[in-house]
């Protein structure tokens, strides 16, 4: 199946501001692993422990509100660190002090204004399953990560299940599709058996 491409996705986040002898930190985590996150109804989406580990070592920035000229931190510099845990993808960004988009956005989190977070991927590897109610569940487990953010109004979810969607109606054609074969091989079967259709026009 055709990927996605490039898509982002959001969640609240309790972020911490720390300061550390008069170096100013962002902290806290970008993504929840195992996470139910409904797409739609009987459409759900979480993402795996393990996810992002095989990415981690490229060139990945932490940007406010998704926009590339307002760069908080990466960790090619030093000034971004990502890493992994049990519970999910966590971040810490230095504070350029003097960088007054950076340092409002400090003030903002610290003051509980801006808790909203969100990550820019890429779907390398995932998993869809049918469950028996009828319902679908995509479990990602692995991504590209290009960026991470603090959001003040994280605007993923329009493009996000629009994309689900194109993912859903594909599955849903394969299905049909598969029902369909192997109706006409349970049919042939029959034929084969001298079991016939009622409807079978060669009985007339």
């Amino acid at each position: 199946m055709e990927k996605m491409g490039r898509q982002m996705r959001s969640m609240a986040s309790k972020f911490e501001t720390r300061d550390d002898g008069g170096e100013l930190y962002i902290e806290g985590y970008f993504a929840v692993f195992n996470s139910t996150y409904k797409m739609w109804e009987d459409a759900y989406e979480q993402v795996a422990p393990g996810a992002f580990s095989n990415t981690l070592g490229e060139d990945i920035r932490a940007l406010i509100n998704h926009e590339t000229r307002l760069v908080l931190g990466r960790n090619k510099a030093g000034t971004l660190e990502l890493k992994e845990d049990s519970h999910g993808l966590w971040g810490k960004i230095r504070i350029n002090p003097n960088d007054m988009d950076a340092m409002n956005l400090y003030e903002r989190v610290k003051r509980g204004d801006v808790d909203q977070c969100s990550f820019g991927f890429e779907i390398l590897k995932e998993e869809t399953e049918l469950k028996e109610d009828g319902s679908f569940l995509w479990t990602i487990k692995e991504v590209r990560l290009y960026e991470v953010s603090v959001c003040t109004f994280p605007a993923y979810e329009e493009t996000a299940v629009s994309a689900r969607k194109k993912d859903y109606e594909e599955i849903q054609k394969r299905n049909n599709a598969s029902w369909k074969c192997d109706m006409r091989k349970k049919l042939k079967g029959e034929e084969d058996n001298g079991i016939k259709d009622v409807d079978d026009p060669k009985e007339d």
